[in-house]
């Protein structure tokens, strides 16, 4: 089955109106981090929200924020909890009495305390059952964006293979001339050298030449890595550790072809296919 791949740099932001407010964002990271930043309210469902990502993602350093209004619209005074305000106010007594220096309690620091406005009337179950809600919506909304930013990379590589291909296809002409321009010239030095030209010390000479600059294999497994991403790209997926792997693999054909050249072109064309390579594996960083 073929699907999208993603990329691991991604973002969401959703909130529900009961004031719960959750924003996820994430880079690329060679192992999947998650990391969750939950009020203490919420710290109860934090296993079940950790599941979600383990199941859903498989690379990269993801952060989940979430926070709560702890005043609602239409709440008013007459909703604070008595019992909760008389307690705070026991212990900003006790402070003032043991340091009397000490800054009084604000209503706004009284207003974000726990429990000043009372139980919701809801189970633990049901506020479970709600954020759940809520954190799928936020990841169906993250996953979305790093699909779309995953097919944008795949167009980028896929525009970098096909110059690599165009390069590729530059070299194989050339090592016809190549032989030929060795021969003659051995074939001009020897006659300079010696009396009479050895045809089969000619040969000899081409044949040991030509197995030395032969890049054909070379070549072929560039062509034979570039079939593998076309088909791992189609197939799409967690497939960015089986592209980077590849890199590697297309940078040491690339070294090899570097090394057996005896053309400024062909080097140049190696020269260039590496900095390909490069820019394929800088944007293969970010792909899950």
């Amino acid at each position: 089955m073929l699907s999208m791949i993603s990329s691991m740099t991604g973002f969401a932001s959703v909130s529900s109106e009961t004031g719960v407010s959750i924003e996820i964002r994430s880079v690329n990271h060679r192992y999947l981090d998650v990391q969750l930043r939950l009020p203490d309210e919420l710290k109860f469902a934090e296993p079940v929200i950790r599941e979600k990502f383990t199941r859903e993602l498989s690379r990269g350093k993801v952060e989940c924020r979430m926070s709560v209004s702890r005043v609602q619209a239409g709440e008013s005074e007459s909703k604070i909890d008595s019992a909760v305000l008389d307690d705070i106010a026991k212990l900003n007594a006790a402070v003032k009495k043991r340091i009397p220096d000490a800054a009084s309690i604000t209503v706004s620091e009284i207003l974000a305390w726990p429990g000043i406005f009372g139980s919701t009337g809801l189970s633990q179950e049901k506020v479970q059952e709600e954020l759940s809600n809520l954190v799928d919506m936020a990841m169906a909304d993250f996953s979305a964006t790093r699909k779309r930013e995953g097919e944008k990379l795949k167009s980028i590589l896929l525009e970098r293979m096909m110059e690599i291909r165009k390069k590729v296809d530059e070299v194989r002409p050339k090592m016809p001339g190549l032989l030929q321009a060795f021969e003659e010239k051995l074939t001009s030095r020897l006659k300079e050298a010696l009396s009479s030209v050895d045809d089969e010390r000619i040969r000899h000479e081409i044949t040991l030449f030509a197995s030395r600059i032969d890049v054909d294999e070379e070549l072929s497994r560039l062509a034979a890595h570039l079939d593998e991403m076309d088909r791992i790209l189609a197939k799409g997926g967690v497939v960015g550790k089986r592209l980077d792997f590849l890199m590697q693999e297309l940078n040491r054909e690339a070294n090899t072809l570097g090394s057996k050249s005896v053309d400024l072109d062909v080097s140049r064309i190696s020269m260039e296919i590496k900095v390909l390579i490069e820019q394929m594996r800088e944007q293969i960083q970010n792909i899950e």
